[in-house]
């Protein structure tokens, strides 16, 4: 499951020096090695205040959602960006000298941050950032008929759960319809945003963001390609089965016999995750009946009690307890009395013990799976607070997101009888049906994950202009996962923006790493728990070997070049996705053999 996390990353938002420390570095003769050494740890020393402040101001913009809040976020979100931009431009006076590992890696990336030099262009874009995440939270769907709004929260509802494309395609139009209103707002972001990064040297924001992965833009750009390709057939027999069925729920009017198949027919706002329509899907014979989200519900767990399953998880690895603040400041549940951004998304509030989460938490078996994943971050957070602050991050973002994912993947049928949450043992033969509960998230998302920033790195670039956002966001999203839209294109539309992480302007490549990512550290910590089984079956719940090795590498922090850090956990240096595909081995044959027998009955 995907999750939002807006956490700000370290080389992009939080690496920020007071102007002391920056106006120091830019004094006159020629740079030295002791020099650069001084101003490092005076932007590390200088960095604290600003970062809780810009933390706290961030944490209650998302939690109490109000024209103040807003203007609060954007006054600490124009600070932090003057005084990242400043200690951006001061790191550059010493490029070329030769220094020690650790000070050469630390002013790499202070470098990865735009800069905007007018103080009313940092006011603008702070402002614009600010608005658009509280456009997002604020927006609601009302139907024209007098029904009550909804929010976003409520719409998911009916596209999890109706069956009538009628009623699924209100939903997801209501929806999309909400984002038009902060268009402008958003092209005026993309121009501003590409001035300050342009201000670093970089050739765009897409740019910038692609160098954040120890290699050259264009590098990045075709290991993503490649990485697609690669797994790219195992998503082609997912949908070709997807299709079968779907179209034996909606008839031949509704689902095309080829071609894109409309968005709104998948359980999911994006049709990023499929887990909702896993019903039409299912196997026959599927083995096991159990139902995690209805042994929950009947349980009537608490938000709480589902936060506690994911820690215990963490502590059956030799990791600590939670900080008593978390539980005192985390929120778990929406409250009824104001609007917040939903979404769940983990906060590292002052570097240390000060964690928390945001997310309203009900009880489903997709909401444990995504406080299992939370966590993760939550975790990643504490096993490196004691890293310099300038290395207080994932080894890159993708690693942050992968965390809490390799863990839910050992969210089986075992761990879940251990727990007390499943009774009756393991069904050997639902091994088909959980691997094709797992693929409809981890395998629908790939083309997702992948097109969103892909159509994104246009957009930075100027390929893609404003009145074209929709014409190439839905080009991009039939090339990539073959869904398309389910009603023509509405002028001035701006679908791209019901998505929170363009709204917000978080990078998305990440999540498609992760995706990744997560499957080559199971396999690793698999194998160091001694486990030889199919990898599918693997839960490395309780083994604290295994939770030994995982700690190792989270406390790296980004102190080290990502390779480095794969290959100490996993032996490998490079991103591959053997891994999830040995995973789902057993499920691409199943499918394969599948949709030769529906497409045989189809033509009958």
């Amino acid at each position: 499951m995907q999750t939002i996390t807006p956490y700000k990353p370290l080389a992009l938002a939080v690496l920020l020096a007071l102007s002391a420390g920056a106006s120091q570095a830019q004094s006159k003769g020629k740079p030295t090695a002791a020099e650069a050494h001084r101003f490092l740890e005076q932007t590390e020393a200088k960095f604290d205040k600003l970062n809780v402040d810009s933390a706290r101001a961030d944490w209650v913009g998302s939690n109490f959602i109000t024209d103040d809040t807003e203007a609060i976020a954007a006054y600490f979100g124009e600070l932090q960006l003057d005084a990242s931009g400043k200690a951006a431009l001061a790191a550059r006076r010493f490029n070329g000298l030769k220094l020690p590992e650790a000070d050469a890696r630390k002013l790499k990336l202070l470098q990865l941050s735009l800069m905007l030099s007018d103080p009313k262009e940092r006011a603008d874009y702070a402002a614009a950032r600010a608005a658009l995440n509280g456009a997002y939270g604020k927006a609601k769907y009302c139907p024209p008929d007098g029904r009550t709004c909804m929010p976003l929260g409520e719409l998911e509802k009916v596209l999890a759960n109706s069956r009538d494309p009628a009623r699924l395609q209100d939903a997801w139009s209501g929806w999309h319809a909400q984002a038009p209103a902060y268009k402008q707002r958003y092209a005026d972001f993309v121009t501003l945003s590409n001035k300050g990064a342009r201000e670093m040297g970089y050739a765009d924001t897409g740019a910038m963001w692609r160098s954040a992965y120890d290699m050259p833009p264009g590098a990045f750009a075709a290991e993503m390609e490649r990485l697609w390709q690669q797994v790219k057939p195992l998503y082609d027999s997912l949908h070709t089965y997807a299709r079968h069925k779907l179209r034996a729920q909606y008839g031949a009017d509704v689902v095309p016999a080829t071609g894109p198949i409309p968005a709104h027919l998948f359980g999911n706002m994006w049709s990023q995750t499929w887990d909702n329509i896993y019903p039409i899907l299912k196997p026959a014979g599927a083995g096991s009946s159990f139902d995690l989200s209805k042994v929950l519900e009947e349980r009537k767990t608490s938000a709480k009690q589902m936060t506690e399953y994911a820690e215990g998880f963490y502590t059956s690895l030799g990791m600590q307890k939670l900080p008593a603040t978390f539980w005192e400041r985390s929120l778990l549940t929406k409250p009824r009395d104001r609007d917040v951004v939903c979404h769940a998304s983990a906060w590292p509030i002052d570097g240390k013990d000060d964690v928390r989460i945001k997310m309203c938490i009900n009880p489903t078996a997709e909401d444990f799976t995504v406080i299992h994943h939370e966590l993760g971050h939550v975790y990643y957070f504490l096993e490196y607070k004691d890293q310099p602050v300038l290395f207080r991050n994932g080894a890159n973002d993708g690693f942050h997101e992968a965390i809490g994912d390799t863990v839910a993947l050992s969210i089986t049928p075992g761990y879940l009888k251990k727990i007390g949450l499943m009774t009756e043992d393991p069904d050997p033969k639902g091994d088909i049906a959980e691997l094709l509960k797992r693929a409809l998230s981890k395998v629908a998302i790939l083309p997702f994950a992948y097109s969103v920033d892909k159509w994104r790195w246009d957009v930075y670039a100027g390929k893609t202009q404003p009145a074209d956002y929709d014409k190439t966001w839905w080009q991009t999203r039939e090339q990539y996962m073959n869904v398309k839209r389910p009603a023509p294109l509405q002028a001035n539309g701006f679908d791209a923006g019901a998505k929170y992480h363009v709204a917000a302007d978080v990078p998305y490549a990440r999540y498609f790493l992760a995706d990744l990512l997560q499957f080559q550290f199971h396999r690793a910590l698999c194998r160091e728990a001694g486990y030889t089984g199919p990898l599918h079956q693997c839960s490395i719940y309780g083994n604290e070997k295994a939770g030994k090795k995982l700690q190792a590498m989270l406390q790296m922090g980004t102190s080290k070049p990502w390779p480095e850090e794969l290959k100490a956990i996993s032996g490998e240096d490079r991103i591959d996705g053997n891994a999830l595909l040995e995973y789902f081995a057993p499920l691409k044959a199943w499918l394969d053999e599948q949709n030769k027998v529906l497409a045989a009955a189809q033509k009958g």
